[in-house]
């Protein structure tokens, strides 16, 4: 879907960024879906493990294409002008007082017409509801293979180290960043991406 989305939305030579980029999994989906020269790919991550890979990757992959990535902080990274920003499950491990204001920096990044992609692990207001999710995320990862242990041992390595928003905290963030306009594109269980619009 991601290179649908571009398809739709992204300006032909843009630049586009992903944000806590892992191993490019994103820039490569764009890469096989748009010719060479309709983007200008900045990934970024904290792990120097994951950019070198990263690096590795777009060379051996797509080496045609324009795909740079850096070893830097989301939160202190100078911006260029950008058509397409994606931000997909990072959010959720900055501190909630730096989340509104790497948002309203995107917010500026982007240049008219932009979009910002935005995937995050969530939480639900009534805690039945999250309870129910949380407990069939669990069942999922039970049917692919996954120890009651592995299951309890992730869950405690990510206690206070991921605070998800609920989806009406994400909303809302994206509207006080300046974004007028946001939807929820997808959901699966305690997961959701968002797409948030820059007019233009």
């Amino acid at each position: 879907m991601l290179s649908l989305i571009a398809q739709r939305h992204l300006r032909h030579g843009a630049h586009v960024y992903d944000l806590g980029c892992s191993l490019g999994a994103s820039g490569l989906a764009l890469a096989g879906a748009l010719p060479p020269d309709a983007f200008r790919y900045t990934g970024v991550d904290l792990s120097p493990a994951m950019v070198t890979q990263a690096r590795q990757t777009f060379a051996d992959e797509c080496p045609a294409y324009a795909m740079q990535v850096e070893e830097a902080d989301i939160r202190t990274l100078e911006y260029a002008p950008s058509g397409m920003i994606i931000l997909n499950f990072t959010l959720q491990f900055l501190p909630a007082a730096d989340r509104d204001a790497l948002l309203a920096r995107l917010y500026a990044a982007l240049e008219p017409g932009g979009v910002l992609i935005l995937s995050e692990k969530t939480v639900d207001a009534d805690e039945r509801d999250n309870a129910w999710r949380v407990e069939r995320y669990h069942d999922f990862k039970r049917a692919n293979g996954y120890s009651d242990l592995e299951i309890s041992q992730k869950r405690t390595a990510l206690e206070n180290v991921l605070v998800p928003d609920t989806l009406d905290a994400l909303h809302g963030r994206l509207k006080q960043a300046g974004f007028p306009r946001s939807m929820t594109w997808f959901q699966y269980l305690n997961f959701a991406s968002l797409i948030a619009f820059k007019e233009g």
